[in-house]
C-alpha cells in the first residue's frame, strides 16, 4: 500500500511540473513533455511498453495524414485564390475583412489551423497596407477565427480528433449524433455571434477596396484529395467498424496521395516533406498521452473526478457551467491538447456518477477547451504564430492587446455555443 501511494505521488509530481512548464515555456512544450515522460521512465514509474500503449495511434494517423493533405491543399493555391476572390466581390473593406475571417474559419473546419492562418495572413497584410489600416486586429481575428472552427469537425484540430477517439465518434457524428444536431452546428452558432464582435472592431473600415486579381489555382488535385478524404470519412461513418484505426487509416491514405503529389508535381523531395512535418505537435501529443496515461494508471484522475462530483452533486446545470468555465480558463493558459487529454476520463467519470448527459458534457468540454485558447496570445498555436508574424512585420502586440480582442470574441462564441449545446441535449 505504501509503494502504491509513493508511486502515485511521484507520478502526480512529474505531471504537475510538466504542465506548469507548458505554461511557462509554451514554445518549448515538446521538450517539457519529453522531460516528463523521461522522468517517468527513469524513476521506474512505467516501462517503455506500457508508455507506448498509452498513445492513441489512431489519432496520430489522422494528424499525420491531414498534415500532408493540408500542405498540398495550401500549395495548390486554392485558399489564396478564394480569399482574393472574396476581396474582389466585397468592395467595402469591412465586409471583405469579415468574409476573409469567415473563409479562414471554414477552411480550418477541415484543415489544421496554423496552416490555414499562414496562407491567409499575407493576404490580410496586403489588404491592410492597401487601405492604410494597422493589421494587428485583423491578424488576431484570423487566428481566433481559425481556432473557433477547429472544433467543428473530426479533422479540424487535434482536440476534435482526441474527442472522436475517446468517444468513438465518426466524421458524421460531429454533424448529427444520436438523432440530434452535432457540435458542428453549435460551433456555427458561436461563429455567427462572434462575427458580430469582429464587426464591432472593423465597423469603421468602410472604404472601397479595388484589387487586381493575381492569384491562380495551380492544381485542383489536392482539393479533390481533401474532399475525397472527407467523403470517405463521412461514408464510413454509417458503418461501425471493429477496426479501431479506420479514421487514421483513411487520413493516412489521403496523406500518402498528397505526399505523392507534393513529390511528383511540386518537386519536393521526400526528405523535405518529412522534415516539414509538424514533428513538434506529434511528439508533444505522444508525450502527453503517456503523462496522462500514467496519471490514470495510478488512480489520480479518478480522485480528481470524485472531488469534482462531490462539488456538483447531482446538479447538472452547475456541473455544466463549472466544466465550461474551468475549460475556458485553463485553455487560455495551457495548450488545449494536454488539457483535453487529461479531462476526457474525468468527464467520463463525472457523467457516470451524476447520471448526466454524456454528449452534453463532452461537447461542452470541447467547446470550452477549443475556444478558451482564443483569449490569450499563448492559448493556441495560431495565436503564437500571429504574434510572431506581426512582430516580423514591425508591429508589436502586448499580452493585453491580444486579450482585448480575444476575450469578447471568446465569450460571445462560448456562451452562444454552450447555450445551443444545452438546448440540444436538455431542451
Amino acid at each position: 500500500m505504501f509503494y502504491i501511494m509513493e508511486t502515485s505521488i511521484v507520478v502526480l509530481f512529474i505531471f504537475v511540473i510538466s504542465y506548469l512548464l507548458f505554461m511557462i515555456f509554451p514554445a518549448r512544450r515538446m521538450l517539457c513533455a519529453f522531460l516528463g515522460t523521461f522522468a517517468l521512465l527513469v524513476f521506474g514509474q512505467i516501462n517503455l511498453i506500457k508508455a507506448l500503449s498509452f498513445i492513441n495511434w489512431n489519432i496520430m494517423g489522422i494528424l499525420i495524414g491531414m498534415f500532408f493533405v493540408a500542405d498540398a491543399f495550401m500549395l495548390s493555391n486554392v485558399p489564396a485564390y478564394l480569399a482574393e476572390w472574396i476581396l474582389y466581390k466585397f468592395k467595402k473593406a469591412v465586409w471583405g475583412i469579415l468574409a476573409i475571417c469567415f473563409l479562414t474559419g471554414f477552411i480550418s473546419a477541415f484543415v489544421e489551423n496554423v496552416s490555414t492562418f499562414l496562407v491567409v495572413a499575407p493576404i490580410a497584410l496586403a489588404l491592410s497596407k492597401r487601405i492604410k489600416m494597422n493589421p494587428t486586429i485583423f491578424l488576431i481575428a484570423l487566428a481566433v477565427s481559425s481556432n473557433l472552427q477547429g472544433a467543428a469537425t473530426l479533422t479540424g484540430d487535434p482536440p476534435s480528433m482526441l474527442l472522436a477517439g475517446f468517444m468513438n465518434l465518426t466524421f458524421s457524428d460531429f454533424f448529427f449524433y444520436q438523432g440530434k444536431a452535432g457540435i458542428f452546428f453549435a460551433v456555427q452558432i458561436g461563429a455567427v455571434i462572434s462575427l458580430l464582435v469582429l464587426y464591432f472592431f472593423f465597423r469603421k473600415e468602410k472604404q472601397e477596396v479595388s484589387i487586381q486579381r493575381k492569384e491562380k489555382i495551380e492544381s485542383l488535385i489536392p482539393t479533390i484529395i481533401l474532399i475525397g478524404v472527407i467523403i470517405v470519412l463521412a461514408s464510413t461513418s454509417f458503418v461501425r467498424f471493429n477496426f479501431e484505426y479506420i479514421n487514421g487509416t483513411i487520413c493516412m491514405t489521403g496523406g500518402l496521395l498528397a505526399l505523392f503529389w507534393l513529390i511528383k508535381i511540386k518537386k519536393k523531395t521526400l526528405f523535405i516533406s518529412l522534415k516539414e512535418l509538424d514533428w513538434q505537435t506529434m511528439f508533444f501529443l505522444m508525450a502527453v498521452f503517456i503523462l496522462v496515461g500514467a496519471l490514470i494508471e495510478v488512480g489520480w484522475m479518478s480522485v480528481f473526478a470524485d472531488k469534482f462530483s462531490e462539488v456538483i452533486g447531482t446538479n447538472q446545470v452547475l456541473g455544466y457551467i463549472i466544466l465550461i468555465a474551468f475549460s475556458v480558463f485553463m485553455s487560455a493558459f495551457i495548450d488545449n491538447i494536454p488539457f483535453l487529454v487529461a479531462m476526457l476520463p474525468v468527464v467520463q467519470t463525472i457523467t457516470f456518477k451524476g447520471g448526466f448527459s454524456s454528449p452534453l458534457f463532452f461537447f461542452g468540454l470541447l467547446i470550452g477547451a477549443s475556444l478558451g485558447g482564443n483569449i490569450t496570445p499563448i492559448g493556441a498555436s495560431a495565436n503564437i504564430v500571429s504574434v510572431g508574424l506581426l512582430k516580423k512585420n514591425g508591429y508589436y502586440i502586448s499580452f493585453w492587446d491580444f486579450v482585448k480582442v480575444g476575450l469578447p470574441f471568446t465569450l460571445a462564441a462560448v456562451i452562444s455555443a454552450a447555450l445551443f449545446n444545452w438546448w440540444l441535449w436538455m431542451g
